[in-house]
């Protein structure tokens, strides 16, 4: 059995070694940005196609152009992540809203009760949408799409909160059910 003291998650899954040199170097990247590489891509590392995979999905939804905002995304992702109760997504993801806010409390307020958390209107109705889309998704209707439209969403910004809450969603449970840990650096992030 491996020693797992330095796995990210309760799995005896250790990553592929060595790393495709693709891989290496996004890891690389990682370090240099955040200085660590999250556990959640060390989490993946052990199956490169199924990483590859995780890592074009949430690029495209959390970095590629749209007309949600990188911080309305990770709100979105924190608060989807309260409602599931996701330790990990919820103080990786918390440290994201605190680092693009520029607010040390927003993340906090969000991951407590986003209805209390200092936001705008739209953002409001976001949230509120995602977390009607993680507590029972079937029960969505046109209202709920109107009443994003009346705060401004297109329709394909409607489509971009759907995905980025369902892949939370996903991840969220993923994470809890291997007991996924959050990188200690996160935790004074943008304090």
């Amino acid at each position: 059995m491996t020693d797992t003291t330095d796995l990210p998650t309760a799995l005896d899954l250790p990553p592929v070694d060595p790393l495709p040199p693709e891989t290496q170097r996004y890891f690389d990247i990682c370090v240099e940005k955040l200085g660590f590489v999250p556990n959640v891509l060390r989490a993946y590392a052990f199956d490169i196609d199924k990483l590859n995979a995780f890592t074009a999905m949430y690029n495209d939804l959390m970095l590629a152009p749209s007309g949600l905002s990188k911080l309305e995304r990770e709100m979105i992702a924190v608060a989807v992540s309260a409602e599931n109760r996701c330790f990990y997504c919820l103080v990786a993801h918390g440290a994201a809203v605190r680092q693009l806010s520029g607010d040390p409390a927003l993340g906090e307020a969000i991951a407590m009760n986003y209805r209390v958390a200092p936001i705008d209107a739209r953002q409001r109705a976001m949230l509120d949408f995602a977390v009607q889309m993680t507590r029972a998704s079937a029960t969505i209707g046109e209202a709920e799409r109107e009443a994003l439209r009346a705060h401004g969403l297109s329709d394909r910004d409607i489509f971009d909160l759907a995905g980025v809450a369902g892949f939370f969603n996903m991840t969220n449970r993923v994470a809890s059910a291997i007991a996924m840990q959050p990188n200690p650096e996160y935790h004074g992030q943008a304090r």
